[in-house]
C-alpha cells in the first residue's frame, strides 16, 4: 500500500469518526424537537455532543461540519440552564440542523439538487418487494396522521435513517433479494443508535428459529408471515409510534434534604418521567391533591414522621390504595426494609442512589400500576375507556364545567350498518373495524378529550371546554375523513361510515346529557346515516 491510498483511508476512517459524532447530536436533537416539555434534560448532552463534533471536525478538516456545528454552539448561548426550549430559538436550532443533516449525507447524495427531506414528525420507514404494498400502506398510514417513506434499497433506508431516526421500520426478511438481507441491513442499522429502533419483520418464507431469533435480536418486535394485511401492520406500526404515546410518569418525591431531592428531581426528568419535589412532609396531602403522581418515592426517616407513617396516611385514601410507593434510606437491615413495606411501601432503594437504578424501578413499578389500572377501566379491544369509566369521567367533567363556567359536549357515535359489516366479513374483519375508528378518534381529538366504548359499535366522546358548533364541526370532519379510508380485508377493501348525535351540556344531569346525545344520534340514523346532528332538546 503506498503512501497516497494509506492517506486517504486514514481520511476515510477520520471521516467516519466525525460522520458517526454527527449522528449522535442529530439523534439528540430529535429527542428536544419531539418533545419539548422535556427539552430542558436533554440540554447539556445536546451541547457537549456538538462540541466534541467541532473539535472532532476541526482535527480532521471538516469545514461543513465543523461550520455547522458552532452555528448549534452560537445559538445554545441564548438557551437558559434549566428551562425547555424557547420556541423561537427552536426555529433557530431546526435551520442549523437541517445544515448539519447536509453534511452528514453520503458523498454520491450530495449531487442530488433536493435537500433532504425533514419531517415535523418522525417517520415510519418501508423496506420491502412488493412496491404496490409499500404505497398501499403509505396511503393507508396517511390517514391515520403517520409520515411513512418508503425505500427500494439498503443504502437509501440506511442514509435515511442516519438523518432522521424513524420510530419503527416494517422490513422484508429478504429485502434486496438476498436472503436474510433485511436483517443483515437492521442490523447495521442497530449499531449507529444508541437506542434500538423498533422493527416489524415481514416474510413469505416460514422462517427457521436461527433466522427468528437473528430478527429478534436486532431489535424485531413482530415477525409476520406468510403474508398480512395493512390493517394488522398499521396496528402493529401504532403501538410503536408516537401516535400512541406513552404519556410521562407522575413521580411525587418527598425527601427532607432538598439536595437528595433536587437530584432524583433531575434525574427523573432526564429520564422522560415529570417530577414533583416537597421537602416538608407535612405538604404531602396538599402535594396529593395537586399533583396526582402515579408513583410516590419517600425518604425513610425524616424530622416529625417516618416514611412508614406517611405511607399508611396515604393507604387510607381509597383512590391512592394502588399507587406505587418506594422508599429510599440508608437503612441496609433487610428485616427493617422487609417491615416497612409491610406497612403500605411496594419497593426499597438504599442510598446513595444510583440513577438507573432509580429509573429502571421506576418505570416498572409505573408500567405495572398502569397495566392493572387499564385492566379495570378500559375496554381490552379498543384500548379506550369502557362504559363504568367514562361515566365516571363525564361527571368529573361537568362538575369542573361547573366550577370554571365553561361549555362542554357530548357526542355518541354509532357504527352505520356494523351487523353487515360482521355477516359479510366476519367478526375478525369487524373487530379491526372498531379498532380502526379508536385509533382514528385518538388521533384527531385532544388529549384533554375522553374517548369511551360504550358498548357494542357505540363510542362515546366528552369534549371538555367546547362549544356545541365547534364539537360539531370536529366530529364532522372526522366522519368525513373515516369514511374515505379503506378497510382491508383480503385482497379487497371496503369503507363504512358513522352516525353521530352530539348534546351540548345546559346545566343537565349526566343521565340527562347521555339521553339527549343519545337522541341525537337516532335522529341521525333517521336522516340517513353518516351524518353528525345537534340535540335540539
Amino acid at each position: 500500500m503506498n503512501d497516497e491510498s494509506q492517506k486517504e483511508k486514514l481520511r476515510q476512517h477520520f471521516a467516519r469518526r466525525v460522520t458517526t459524532q454527527a449522528r449522535v447530536v442529530l439523534d439528540t436533537w430529535q429527542k428536544i424537537h419531539g418533545n419539548n416539555q422535556q427539552s430542558a434534560a436533554f440540554r447539556e448532552d445536546f451541547a457537549t455532543a456538538t462540541d466534541k463534533l467541532v473539535r472532532y471536525a476541526l482535527r480532521f478538516e471538516m469545514a461543513g461540519h465543523s461550520d455547522a456545528g458552532k452555528k448549534v454552539l452560537t445559538l445554545l448561548e441564548s438557551w437558559p440552564t434549566g428551562e425547555n426550549l424557547p420556541d423561537v430559538l427552536e426555529r433557530q436550532l431546526q435551520d442549523a440542523i437541517e445544515l448539519l443533516s447536509r453534511n452528514t449525507l453520503r458523498r454520491t447524495d450530495k449531487n442530488t439538487s433536493d435537500a433532504p427531506q425533514q419531517f415535523r414528525r418522525t417517520p415510519v420507514y418501508i423496506a420491502l418487494a412488493n412496491d404496490e404494498m409499500a404505497r398501499r400502506l403509505i396511503r393507508q398510514l396517511e390517514f391515520f396522521g403517520f409520515r411513512a417513506s418508503a425505500f427500494s434499497d439498503a443504502d437509501q433506508l440506511i442514509d435515511a435513517c442516519a438523518l432522521h431516526k424513524p420510530e419503527t421500520i416494517l422490513m422484508e426478511v429478504n429485502f434486496g433479494g438476498r436472503a436474510n438481507a433485511g436483517i443483515a441491513t437492521i442490523e447495521c442499522l442497530q449499531e449507529r443508535h444508541d437506542t434500538p429502533i423498533p422493527v416489524i419483520f415481514k416474510s413469505d418464507e416460514d422462517g427457521t428459529i436461527e433466522t427468528r431469533l437473528r430478527a429478534s435480536r436486532c431489535g424485531g418486535e413482530e415477525f409476520f408471515y406468510p403474508a398480512v394485511d395493512p390493517g394488522q401492520l398499521i396496528e402493529k406500526i401504532e403501538s410503536y409510534t408516537h401516535g400512541n404515546t406513552v404519556e410521562p410518569y407522575r413521580v411525587l418525591v418527598l425527601d427532607d434534604s432538598r439536595a437528595q431531592a433536587k437530584f432524583m428531581e433531575t434525574v427523573l426528568k432526564k429520564a422522560g418521567m415529570t417530577a414533583h419535589i416537597i421537602t416538608d412532609p407535612m405538604q404531602i396531602i396538599h402535594a396529593l391533591e395537586e399533583f396526582s403522581p402515579e408513583i410516590i418515592v419517600l425518604d425513610m426517616y425524616m424530622p416529625g414522621c417516618t416514611g412508614m407513617e406517611i405511607a399508611r396516611v396515604i393507604r387510607q385514601q381509597d383512590k391512592l390504595h394502588s399507587v406505587p410507593i418506594i422508599y429510599l434510606s440508608a437503612e441496609e437491615d433487610v428485616s427493617k426494609q422487609l417491615h416497612a413495606m409491610s406497612l403500605g411501601g411496594d419497593d426499597f432503594l438504599t442510598k446513595p442512589i444510583d440513577p438507573k437504578h432509580l429509573v429502571a424501578t421506576i418505570h416498572n413499578r409505573g408500567r405495572r400500576a398502569r397495566s392493572l389500572l387499564a385492566l379495570m377501566i378500559r375496554d381490552s379491544l379498543t384500548g379506550l375507556f369502557n362504559h363504568t369509566h367514562t361515566l365516571h369521567l363525564l361527571d368529573q367533567e361537568i362538575a369542573r364545567a361547573k366550577q370554571k363556567d365553561q361549555p362542554m359536549c357530548f357526542a355518541m357515535i354509532d357504527i352505520d350498518y356494523f351487523k353487515k359489516v360482521n355477516d359479510t366479513f366476519g367478526h375478525p374483519i369487524g373487530d379491526r373495524v372498531l379498532r380502526s375508528l379508536s385509533m382514528f378518534l385518538k388521533q384527531r381529538l385532544r388529549k384533554s378529550d375522553h374517548i369511551g366504548r360504550y358498548g357494542g359499535e357505540e363510542f362515546a366522546i366528552i369534549l371538555p371546554d367546547t362549544r356545541e358548533s365547534d364539537a360539531r364541526n370536529v366530529l364532522n370532519e372526522i366522519r368525513e375523513r373515516f369514511s374515505e379510508l379503506q378497510q382491508p380485508a383480503g385482497d379487497r377493501d371496503f369503507n363504512v361510515t358513522f352516525s353521530c348525535g352530539v348534546a351540548a351540556w345546559t346545566g343537565d344531569s349526566s343521565q340527562s346529557l347521555c339521553e339527549r346525545a343519545d337522541r341525537a344520534l337516532y335522529k341521525s340514523k333517521e336522516l340517513g346515516r353518516n351524518c353528525v346532528t345537534a340535540a335540539t332538546d
